[in-house]
């Protein structure tokens, strides 16, 4: 039995190790790939490898894979990719897992730069990687540098300008702040949906010559070919939809596109290598086919497969609002929870108060008491007074009876014994009143203080609540003479300029990293994107420029380049 060959196939996000057989093809080796990942939207995807003179490669699936010129190592690495590329990714991805996937992919290429992005845009699409990647923002738990070891920007970006780290990451969680609540697989179609408007999105380059030898980049994506000069991969300068192309071939380096459009004459260029002639082709028939696929009815397994991500998103719609209303209540009880304890703390602080009242009125009350004691203490003194003055009187009386010659005497003493009895005795009624007077303040004291110990001994009634996912050499692509006219793609518009609120924020923030920008480290591409703002074009502006005119005309500018 032939012994096994062991494959490791590397995705985005996982790494995977398989055993084939010598005679296993590319296509059984892809199939039990996207089968392990749960991908169904395969015609995106291919097996891209090192062949044995380090060119990189897609594996073919209608040949074995040991008879593909793989590099013989031990396992044999392959890394699973996005081959083609949507034209609307809104309209064209289905499945998470191949949002997932686009969206890894995607980040990857401008993080390294394969794909260029301005610095401003650059952050917010850092601000929705944050968000797939972390949840809704939480400031209590993401404190100021949380991002430090997250790679979210360009290194271009970073080394253009005199921002610290922290201030990098103020700046994106600025933005990463209104993405609360969104689910996971729309940030990452949002930032799709952004990233797809970048002029070197799903592009494809490869070197070539025209006839006259000058060095142009050749660039084939979802929409056509396009001719770069070989200074600028941003801004295309002729193009050539699919609906315009009815045959391509090549033989040996040279290769020939053929128009629909047979008043106009066929036109070539020339490839360094053999090997990437037959990556163009495969590049062009496997777009092509997409592009006819695209603006025909959907087949039944597309339209199956969009029935059940709708019904797979609408339930997690329905786990989203359940979850949102049940965190809603949560913050609805601890809201109240802490409601009540501020009011029973302002009641513990009026308790409090009515205590020290109490005391002060205690107190007051044991003043009265005491200077009750000491009038009455007084009063019973006056009445001894006046008892012994009318005793001492009538011993005076009963000694007038004795003399006469004392009388006179006598009288005037009684006299004035008297006159002093009326005087003790408006004074022990004066002092009496006043007693009365103290003990009926005292009264009233003491129903004070019962009044205030029963206001204290019964606080308010009070709940506290607790409730808180190869061989071939030409192709005749299949007729498009009714689609023609069908090139929408020229009259959209970028996502960020649909919504003039973030354009505006986007422009603002522009301005203020140019001012932060170092001008030395600014490259030949940031100069020539800063060209086309200032001259109103962008992606979809510019394929319609470029595609302005007829073939005829087109062809004839491409040889004279």
């Amino acid at each position: 039995m032939p012994k096994p060959i062991n494959v490791r196939v590397t995705s985005v996000d996982a790494e995977l190790d398989f055993a084939i057989q010598p005679s296993t093809t590319g296509k059984q080796l892809f199939d039990q790939v996207v089968k392990t990942l749960g991908i169904r939207e395969i015609w995106f995807f291919g097996l891209q490898y090192e062949d044995d003179r380090s060119y990189v490669t897609w594996l073919k699936l209608n040949k074995k894979v040991t008879a593909q010129d793989i590099k013989k190592e031990v396992p044999l690495h392959f890394k699973f990719l996005a081959k083609f590329y949507p034209e609307d990714v809104a309209e064209e991805l289905i499945q998470e897992v191949t949002q997932r996937m686009f969206f890894l992919q995607v980040k990857e290429g401008i993080l390294s730069d394969a794909i260029y992005c301005p610095p401003e845009t650059s952050v917010l699409l850092a601000s929705y990687a944050v968000q797939a990647r972390y949840g809704d923002y939480d400031g209590e738990k993401m404190k100021p540098g949380f991002l430090s070891k997250e790679r979210m920007l360009p290194q271009r970006v970073l080394d253009q300008h005199n921002l610290t780290p922290l201030e990098w990451e103020e700046r994106i969680v600025k933005w990463y702040q209104e993405h609360t609540n969104m689910l996971r697989e729309d940030v990452m179609m949002e930032y799709l949906k952004i990233a797809q408007d970048l002029e070197m999105y799903g592009v494809n380059y490869f070197e070539i010559q025209n006839k006259k030898g000058t060095k142009l980049w050749l660039g084939v994506d979802s929409l056509g070919l396009n001719i770069y000069e070989h200074n600028d991969k941003l801004t295309p300068k002729i193009g050539f939809p699919w609906s315009e192309i009815r045959n391509i071939s090549f033989n040996d380096k040279k290769f020939t596109i053929k128009p629909i459009d047979k008043k106009s004459p066929e036109f070539h260029f020339y490839a360094p290598r053999l090997r990437i002639n037959k990556r163009i082709l495969a590049l062009c028939i496997g777009n092509h086919e997409l592009y006819m696929r695209r603006r025909k009815p959907d087949s039944i397994e597309v339209q199956q497969m969009k029935a059940q991500s709708r019904e797979e998103r609408y339930a997690k719609q329905m786990e989203r609002a359940v979850f949102e209303r049940e965190k809603q209540a949560r913050l609805d009880a601890e809201a109240q929870k802490a409601e009540m304890a501020a009011r029973l703390k302002a009641y513990e602080e009026q308790h409090e108060d009515q205590i020290r009242k109490l005391v002060e009125l205690e107190k007051q009350a044991r003043a009265l008491e005491d200077e009750k004691d000491e009038k009455e203490t007084k009063t019973a003194d006056l009445n001894f007074q006046l008892q012994q003055a009318q005793e001492e009187m009538q011993a005076i009386i009963m000694q007038t009876k004795t003399g006469a010659e004392h009388r006179e005497t006598l009288e005037k003493r009684a006299s004035e014994m008297e006159q002093r009895s009326k005087e003790l005795s408006t004074e022990v009624d004066k002092k009496s009143r006043q007693a009365e007077m103290l003990a009926l303040e005292l009264v009233s004291l003491r129903k004070t203080q019962r009044d205030t110990a029963i206001s204290v001994s019964k606080p308010p009634t009070m709940f506290l609540s607790d409730e808180l996912g190869d061989e071939m050499q030409s192709g005749d692509l299949a007729s498009m003479e009714h689609l023609t006219n069908d090139r929408s793609e020229e009259h959209r518009e970028p996502h960020t300029e649909r919504d003039r609120t973030t354009a505006q924020r986007l422009k603002v923030l522009g301005d203020e990293l140019s001012a932060t920008r170092d001008v030395n480290k600014v490259t030949s591409m940031d100069k020539i994107h800063e060209d086309n703002v200032r001259a109103g074009r962008d992606k979809y502006k510019t394929l319609r420029m470029i595609r302005s005119g007829n073939t005829k005309l087109r062809v004839e500018q491409f040889e004279n380049m």
